[in-house]
């Protein structure tokens, strides 16, 4: 589920309705003893995925297939202070590549967001949901999932239970007459793989389709042959290139890691995050994943979890790994991840949005003045950490087309336009 809309959505680029006109409570989707037909969303005929039905959908996800759970554990919730400003709506700031100004408050609708939380030194500052999303309620992460288990993946590299330089062929076996057979570990989590995989959302004879339907992320067309799982579909991966020279974002090495995980520890993806972050970060909600028809979480997209536990995460972030008590991941893991990759292979992917920036475990890097660096997945999902604002950002949303690039022109200078407020005027 890290990927969504149907590609034709992607390229026409249609006249779309507005967020409050797209609104899905006011829709009225799936309301009634049985609801209205023309109300009713399905997995079947792939309407969940279409917009505007994927705004009630991506709070819903369950709804619509298998998932397993991640508990939270049995410990308290941990505290998230509250005080709450009414400064922060007027903050304005100017879109990149326009001229006209824009507001914190104006950019909410115009990145369809579902749900936003601001901390500010630990404390929440600024909390809003709109549509079919509760606090207590569940949202897919899409691809902020990545950066999980980018996380858990240094880790045990730290731990020496991953050998950052060995193959991934020599994890899994399964793998080796594949593209994955002479990667590394390293060059899974930084994705400067060589593959033949495209991330084209625009593109309906992409790869990262076929992926997401093998792992019953989509349905599947009449007399489907392909893969059933995902782990089936990461045996068909091809070479292209050379491993090691290049950044480029595919979902399917984050299946790969996650297969990876699996052989190194003995247990799933989802128990993994569930035991080393989950049910020690004090979460309110148990979060859960979308699995495919044999059980295997999505680790490349399937994490749906609740607002403020996506905060959570990112508060342990932005104090080096600590929170709730304990240290939760290595500081040096955190330090590793905030210092990015390599800039020249990040370049070379062509992300005119994104100057100077860098992919390091999964994790995205601006290397601005403030240090921030990301999770993001499409349609809107992020956690946006900035260690000198001492600010974190969570944020779900469900805008109709995929790509970040149609929410970053806002989406960044938002970001930082906030965090400098905050700077100039704590409180």
């Amino acid at each position: 589920m890290a990927l969504a809309t149907a590609a034709a959505a992607q390229t026409a680029a249609p006249k779309l309705p507005d967020a409050q006109a797209s609104d899905p409570a006011a829709l009225g989707w799936m309301v009634g003893s049985p609801p209205p037909p023309d109300k009713v969303i399905r997995f079947a005929d792939g309407s969940f995925y279409r917009f505007p039905q994927l705004r009630w959908s991506f709070s819903n996800v369950r709804q619509f297939g298998p998932t397993s759970v991640v508990p939270r554990g049995e410990g308290p919730v941990s505290a998230l202070p509250r005080t709450l400003r009414d400064d922060l709506d007027a903050v304005g700031f100017t879109p990149l590549g326009r001229s006209e100004p824009m507001t914190w408050a104006q950019s909410l609708g115009a990145n369809y967001t579902d749900g936003i939380v601001v901390l500010h030194r630990g404390r929440i500052v600024y909390e809003r949901y709109f549509g079919v999303l509760r606090p207590e309620t569940q949202h897919i992460a899409q691809s902020v999932t990545k950066s999980f288990f980018g996380t858990i993946g240094a880790m045990l590299v730290a731990e020496g239970k991953l050998d950052e330089k060995a193959t991934v062929a020599s994890y899994v076996p399964e793998l080796k007459d594949t593209a994955f057979a002479d990667a590394t570990i390293r060059q899974l989590l930084d994705m400067t793989t060589g593959l033949q995989y495209s991330e084209n959302y625009a593109d309906p004879k992409a790869e990262v389709w076929a992926h997401v339907r093998a792992g019953n992320v989509l349905p599947r067309p009449p007399g489907y042959q392909g893969p059933n799982t995902f782990y089936e579909f990461l045996q068909t991966v091809k070479k292209e290139g050379e491993h090691g020279l290049a950044f480029a974002y595919k979902t399917v090495n984050t299946d790969a890691l996650g297969w990876a995980i699996r052989r190194a520890t003995g247990k799933s993806v989802g128990e993994n995050l569930a035991e080393r972050i989950w049910s020690r970060i004090g979460a309110e909600q148990d979060a859960y994943f979308t699995i495919d028809t044999v059980g295997n979480e999505f680790a490349g997209g399937g994490l749906n979890t609740a607002l403020r536990d996506l905060a959570r995460v990112g508060e342990m972030m932005r104090n080096d790994g600590r929170f709730n008590g304990q240290q939760i991941v290595p500081k040096p893991v955190v330090d590793d991840i905030r210092g990015g990759g390599d800039k020249a292979h990040f370049a070379k992917a062509g992300y005119a949005l994104l100057p100077g920036w860098t992919y390091r475990n999964m994790w995205w890097v601006t290397h601005n003045e403030h240090g921030a660096y990301a999770a993001r997945g499409v349609h809107g999902q992020a956690i946006y950490i900035d260690p000198k604002a001492e600010m974190v950002i969570a944020r779900y949303a469900s805008h109709p087309l995929a790509a970040n690039a149609n929410l970053d022109p806002t989406t960044l200078p938002a970001f930082h336009a906030l965090a400098r407020h905050l700077m100039a005027n704590p409180r």
